[in-house]
């Protein structure tokens, strides 16, 4: 259940190191969810309760969609949500996706919902991080 808290809290401060995210509790302090221009892009719902936390992002992509339903205990998001390419994902299961590929669906589920100056802020932003580290191994 630690490990399940300690990814939970990785992809909580991921996405909201995204450009012009915040984070909002619509239902109540026990259900999180992190937005941009007002559009949900994650449901974290809280790492506090009695059961292993998970998320919930939206992913267009097929192979990163198939990916995701791939996960151990991933299912289709309730509230209709599945049928638009929503994925509930819980991090305590044996096997749970790392960190990185959580980031990496969170980040998908973010472009799919954000503007595109957002977007291009972004793509600035990690194209920053991503040059240099090509000029120091090329």
């Amino acid at each position: 259940m630690k490990a399940a808290v300690r990814k939970w809290e990785a992809v909580r401060e991921f996405a909201l190191g995204l450009p012009e995210a915040v984070e909002e509790h619509p239902w109540g302090p026990e259900d999180g969810v992190v937005k941009v221009n007002k559009k949900i892009f994650v449901f974290l719902g809280n790492a506090d309760g009695p059961q292993s936390p998970g998320l919930s992002v939206k992913l267009k992509d097929e192979a990163l969609h198939g990916h995701a339903m791939a996960a151990p205990g991933a299912e289709p998001t309730g509230y209709g949500l599945g049928r638009a390419g929503w994925v509930s994902v819980p991090l305590g299961e044996k096997g749970a996706p790392p960190v990185e590929v959580l980031c990496e669906w969170v980040e998908e589920s973010y472009r799919t919902v954000a503007l595109k100056r957002h977007v291009a802020v972004l793509d600035a932003r990690i194209a920053r991080v991503v040059e240099p580290a090509k000029r120091e191994t090329g």
